[in-house]
């Protein structure tokens, strides 16, 4: 078995890890209390924020429960407000805010595996030219996958890339996944109030941001495995409302390019 992977502290006076990793929640009671400790074994000196959109199912409350015993569990509760772009949008400003060098998102519902993530951080360490803004965690790669999935879903997600590919000219691969490290530098190169994607089509906006200012991006292969416990938060309606988000940034970007 590996050692974990234990980050450096911050030189400076701010107390905190430099690692900081972001999970939107809505009704994940059934997966978070795994999910959570095996991101501190792996990585024991990250912090982990949980973003909870009113779970009904107790979530909310076993995030409070934790944090009593563990600091290193942040728990923003949101009232009113829904949406994975919105949350995860407010995560990133809360790791900004509080100085995190590094800002990881990633599923609640255990389809991502946080073995990943130390492949991903190594990449970031072994980018010698320092020129590395985002690491993605693709299926859409050599070595990458998907497991668990009807071939509808199959089907669906690779027309869904290969349309955002295209409308957006975006180079990456898989541009729907959310298991991503960002360095805030990164981060912090676009203006994250005008990112109007408040639901899923954020994912492939941020890339579209992040490519127009010139911040590379690069690829691993992750296995995406399918949830096993709750409820998928994805449905058609969703789907349908992201690819007409996405049309409209190519539409908006088309109409500014004419004008210059």
């Amino acid at each position: 078995m590996s050692e974990p992977l234990i980050l450096p502290k911050k030189s400076s006076h701010h107390a905190n890890s430099t690692l900081l990793v972001v999970i939107a929640t809505l009704n994940e009671f059934d997966n978070l209390p795994i999910l959570v400790p095996s991101v501190f074994e792996l990585f024991p000196g990250s912090k982990v924020l949980v973003i909870d959109d009113e779970s009904t199912d107790g979530t909310g409350e076993w995030c409070d429960a934790f944090k009593e015993r563990d600091p290193r569990l942040e728990v923003l509760h949101r009232v009113g407000e829904r949406g994975l772009g919105s949350a995860t949008l407010a995560g990133f400003r809360w790791g900004l805010k509080n100085q995190f060098d590094l800002i990881a998102t990633m599923d609640a519902d255990l389809s991502h595996d946080p073995k990943s993530l130390k492949a991903m951080l190594e990449m970031l360490e072994n980018d010698q030219a320092n020129r590395l803004g985002l690491v993605i965690g693709s299926r859409y790669v050599e070595g990458g996958g998907i497991r668990g999935w009807p071939w509808y879903r199959h089907m669906a997600s690779r027309m869904a890339n290969t349309y955002v590919r295209c409308i957006l000219r975006l180079k990456t691969r898989d541009n729907t996944s959310g298991f991503r490290l960002y360095r805030s530098r990164a981060l912090r190169r676009i203006d994250l109030s005008d990112v109007a994607s408040t639901g899923y089509a954020y994912l492939e906006e941020i890339l579209w941001r992040l490519q127009r200012v010139q911040v590379e991006s690069a690829e691993i292969p992750i296995v995406f495995v399918d949830r096993v416990q709750g409820q998928s938060k994805v449905r058609l309606g969703v789907v349908l409302n992201s690819l007409f988000q996405i049309l409209k940034m190519s539409i908006k970007n088309f109409m500014n390019q004419g004008k210059g």
